[in-house]
């Protein structure tokens, strides 16, 4: 088995562990009545499964990401010289400014 299906697989079964984890301690504290919501319905087993399949499946994508991001090397190459630029000052231009042509005083002052 290659060496990365392998780290995805771990990754996976350590994301659901922390989800049950999770979920286990929703339940126990009692988080936002939850623990009360889910004992008086008749699908709370359903609900239960829901909650650790969903939170699994963001925790599993979680752990995998912070175990690929961890595998990056230093890269010594980058940086360049560091050295400060100076702000140019905006050289000031001088512009022109044209008359309107007649035809479009013509046309405003139809109006």
């Amino acid at each position: 088995m290659p060496k990365l299906i392998r780290l995805y697989i771990i990754q996976v079964l350590t994301g659901f562990g922390l989800s049950a984890l999770f979920v286990g301690a929703l339940l126990w504290l009692n988080v936002a009545n939850l623990w009360t919501l889910i004992s008086g319905s008749d699908v709370a087993v359903v609900a239960v499964i829901m909650l650790v399949f969903f939170n699994g499946v963001v925790f599993a994508g979680v752990q995998f990401a912070i175990s690929i991001m961890r595998m990056a090397e230093d890269d010594d190459t980058s940086g360049g010289k560091r050295e400060r630029i100076r702000p140019q000052v905006p050289a000031r231009v001088r512009v022109a400014a044209e008359a309107p042509k007649a035809r479009s005083l013509r046309i405003l002052n139809r109006r």
